[in-house]
């Protein structure tokens, strides 16, 4: 039913996660909906969202949806939505987020000569990643580490902070969202009774 006539090409799919065609404004639109139609409180998608949007500002790559969704088991919140709202973090935020957090964990710990513009983030998480699953501790101490050190400091206040502003915003949009969804529904149920004549 809900499948496209036109099954697309994996360079149109590529595509399309970089530039939706239907443009980020009605996607963004459509992510809400997606959400606010999960069965649960109000509560749990908005903080379960939260978790996503939160976690995607640390370095883990790929551990993204694990750890989005521990936390949302952890606050009791919705894990589907956790997994979506990892989409906070694309190709398109990333290195900003990496930016970002590695200035703010920078200005934490006071290193003064800190210069973003020089660091390849990607290649810096990918490597950290890599020699994390070899348990190759030296390189992460001695390469990566002064890199991989500020952004996990950074992140902890910045994903808090991302936390409760998605909070914040989504918890009465889904709520109002449910609300009339519900009132729908129950219009859709109510039988009006024929209009009969009076005969008298």
């Amino acid at each position: 039913m809900f499948l496209r006539r036109q099954k697309l090409s994996v360079l149109s799919r590529v595509r399309q996660f970089f530039w939706p065609s239907a443009g980020w404004h009605r996607s963004t639109r459509y992510v809400f909906h997606r959400v606010a139609r999960i069965p649960g409180s109000a509560y749990s998608l908005a903080a379960g969202f939260a978790c996503g949007a939160a976690i995607s500002f640390t370095p883990f790559i790929g551990l993204h949806f694990i750890l989005s969704a521990l936390l949302a088991l952890l606050l009791r919140a919705n894990v589907l939505a956790s997994a979506i709202g990892t989409a906070v973090g694309n190709p398109w935020t990333f290195p900003f987020i990496w930016i970002g957090v590695f200035n703010v964990g920078s200005w934490i710990m006071r290193i003064d000569d800190a210069d973003a513009k020089h660091v390849d983030f990607l290649d810096v998480l990918t490597e950290s990643m890599q020699a994390f699953h070899r348990l190759d501790f030296e390189f992460l101490a001695e390469t990566s580490g002064p890199i991989l050190v500020p952004m996990l400091v950074g992140a902890v206040p910045v994903s808090i902070l991302v936390w409760i502003l998605f909070y914040v915003t989504l918890r009465p949009m889904i709520s109002k969202y449910q609300a009339i969804r519900h009132h729908r529904r129950t219009r859709k149920h109510i039988k009006i009774p024929p209009v009969t004549q009076d005969k008298s």
